[in-house]
């Protein structure tokens, strides 16, 4: 089977891994700079911008492509899937119209509010920044400030937190009013992934990303630094029945989406929040999170290639997905001075990385050698029989790792873990 595995980061590296587990699989990867983990993995790449839908369509037809998925959301949003079924390649992932569940949280929140679906924030939305800024001022609370499109994973500034009142304002001029102002959700952050086929779900493991840069939650957000998940596929600070909630709440949405007349298919990713009140969404994206992919992929024990060869034929069960019941520990690295200033060109030596999975990220290969770029450089994934395990093996890689980066050592420590539980029982 010839696949074909669209975005060049760490998530589809991890793609890529899981694919090539299969003999039979033979991998072609798109990306616009070459990733040498990919790379190494893929019979051939072609380096190109992966939104031009024209050229890597050429691409897949003339390699007789049978099936692509698709790693990063721009591509989504730019209907690659729509031209690569059109030429009669299925895809995981979700078409154009499809993905603005991601793509447009102006149209999320609508969809959801239009079709009863559970765990919908209070919501406005505006297109005109002075119709918000004015809301703004008049608001007694906090608000999480959402620009409508995409944003990679950093574009929300909560007031009241973040920013000030005048930070607010100033943020939605900047942004050009196109904007969705929500009441600000307060709990703990959960991601509940799932392959969907247009009609059945099948749901992965939990896991828990961290976003701030630095160590304690501190710093701007970033496109995530790690994510742990537990041996249980669970979170303790996460009852049975807000599981059974959020899980129920992403099938609703798939469901919604089919009457709305654009069937969702590929990967749906649910970020929630677990409040005093339940889960509530803070968002969908429309493919693997990034960290998130690194630790369910790793887990993943049957076969990949078969379980999206379902997913696209509409034939998808519970029974042909299976995950090791072990603990994951994703640490990412990252430049130094990433997100704010991160410089680019500096060289990276990886040491002894152990029993730890290496998935490259934002980084080239010059005469041998790795070489950062502005983005997050290499992810570290650790397994064990319980968190501590899959914590040390995590944290041994990444100090193994030496050159101008850093990683965030707490990622995954049974004393953050703790702090989750302790704020959760706070909370209720």
């Amino acid at each position: 089977m010839k696949v074909l595995v669209v975005g060049g980061g760490g998530r589809e590296h991890a793609i890529t891994t899981a694919l090539s587990r299969n003999s039979d699989a033979e991998i072609y990867a798109v990306m616009a700079r070459k990733n040498p983990g990919i790379a190494r993995l893929a019979r051939e790449i072609f380096i190109g911008k992966e939104t031009l839908t024209g050229p890597v369509t050429d691409f897949a037809v003339t390699k007789g492509i049978d099936i692509a998925v698709i790693g990063p959301e721009a591509p989504l949003e730019a209907g690659l899937v729509d031209a690569l079924e059109h030429a009669g390649i299925p895809c995981v992932g979700p078409t154009r119209a499809a993905a603005r569940l991601e793509t447009d949280k102006a149209f999320c929140r609508t969809m959801m509010e239009e079709h009863g679906i559970a765990g919908c924030p209070r919501y406005r939305v505006f297109h005109a920044a002075d119709e918000a800024v004015d809301f703004v001022r008049d608001f007694d609370g906090d608000l999480a400030v959402k620009p409508i499109g995409l944003t990679g994973g950093k574009g929300v500034r909560i007031m009241g937190e973040q920013v000030d009142r005048e930070g607010a304002i100033a943020y939605i001029r900047e942004i050009g009013g196109n904007v969705v102002l929500e009441e600000r959700l307060i709990g703990e952050e959960i991601t509940l992934q799932a392959f969907v086929d247009g009609a059945h779900l099948v749901p992965m493991p939990l896991v828990q990303d961290h976003k701030r840069a630095y160590e304690g939650d501190l710093g701007p957000n970033t496109g995530g630094m790690g994510s742990y998940s537990l041996p249980d596929h669970k979170f303790p600070f996460m009852t049975r029945d807000d599981y059974e909630k959020a899980l129920s709440i992403m099938t609703d949405a798939v469901t919604g989406m089919a009457r709305e007349g654009v069937p969702y298919r590929g990967i749906l990713y649910g970020q929630f929040m677990n409040t005093a009140d339940g889960p509530k969404v803070i968002e969908f994206n429309a493919r693997f999170g990034d960290p998130e992919a690194m630790n369910v992929l790793s887990l993943l024990s049957s076969d990949f290639c078969e379980n999206i060869c379902h997913l696209t034929e509409g034939t998808l069960s519970a029974s042909q997905v299976t995950f090791a019941k072990k603990a994951t520990v994703c640490k990412y690295i990252v430049p130094a001075q990433y997100p704010e200033k991160p410089h680019a060109g500096d060289p990276i030596h990886i040491g002894d990385t152990g029993e730890a999975v290496v998935y490259y990220a934002n980084v080239v290969e010059e005469n041998g050698m790795l070489i950062t770029q502005t983005s997050r450089s290499l992810a570290l994934v650790g397994l064990g029989d319980t968190l501590d395990e899959a914590e040390r093996i995590a944290e041994s890689a990444a100090s193994a790792v030496s050159g101008n980066v850093r990683h965030r050592r707490d990622i995954g420590t049974g004393a953050v873990l703790e702090r989750r539980c302790t704020h959760m029982r706070e909370l209720l």
